[in-house]
């Protein structure tokens, strides 16, 4: 395609978003989540926040249509920019120029080892502690990853390059087996980390929150009210 034909296209988009945000705002005007509404949300947040938001939100509005959409970061933001999802929930900080966000939730990481550890009867550990620690991370692609190496401080070569896994749950696994140890977000200990005595939580004793959660939205999209009912019973659902 052309540049001037993809100019065309971008633009016939964007009119089209606008179109269908006008709509949107028509049919839901006071009332919020009468309309069906799309949600990107990544791997780190999805299997810990929609277990305590869905039925939340099925309290409060029980005839809300949601579809969840799971994809990492810079997919959803693309998908938010060409109109294909209302709104999708990142980590930030992240970039999503052009976009706006509204933040309703901070947390920190919590390093997780096997109880054999030394450093386990510790209450919090700092990064300059876990320099000699054999860290395993998600791969490249997950914001998590870059998010727990600014917070720790730590440079890319800082991981084990010979393990690295595509979900937490993964990486609590390889925990599980003595491979090594890993960091994971306030959210999931429940999930992840409760259910095993082999293994302790500890807060990672660094300035935080070591990651902020938000929803990212077109700046002419038309039914915030929405989106704004969603993130305060998201804030809700983690607190």
């Amino acid at each position: 395609m052309t540049p001037i034909g993809q100019e065309v296209l971008d633009k016939a988009q964007n009119i089209m978003a606008q179109l269908d945000d006008m709509t949107h705002l028509d049919d839901s005007f006071g009332r919020p989540f009468c309309f069906p509404l799309s949600v990107g949300m990544i791997p780190t947040i999805a299997p810990y926040l929609l277990p305590k938001l869905l039925p939340l939100l099925k309290r409060h509005y029980p005839n809300a249509k949601i579809d969840i959409v799971e994809e990492q970061s810079h997919v959803l933001v693309e998908m938010v920019r060409q109109a294909e999802i209302d709104t999708a929930v990142l980590a930030i900080p992240y970039p999503c120029e052009g976009l706006l966000t509204l933040e309703f939730w901070q947390e920190d990481f919590y390093w997780v080892a096997l109880k054999e550890d030394e450093r386990a009867r510790q209450e919090e550990v700092s990064s300059q502690q876990l320099q000699d620690t054999h860290l395993m991370l998600l791969k490249d692609g997950h914001c998590l990853k870059d998010h727990v190496l600014d917070a720790c401080r730590l440079s890319e070569q800082s991981d084990s390059q010979e393990y690295r896994a595509t979900s937490l749950n993964t990486l609590i696994q390889m925990v599980m087996s003595g491979l090594g140890t890993t960091f994971i977000p306030h959210m999931a200990l429940e999930q992840l980390v409760s259910h095993y005595s082999e293994l302790t939580a500890i807060h990672l004793n660094e300035p935080g929150p070591h990651r902020r959660i938000a929803l990212v939205f077109r700046p002419n999209y038309a039914d915030v009210e929405t989106l704004e009912q969603l993130a305060t019973i998201s804030k809700q659902a983690l607190t």
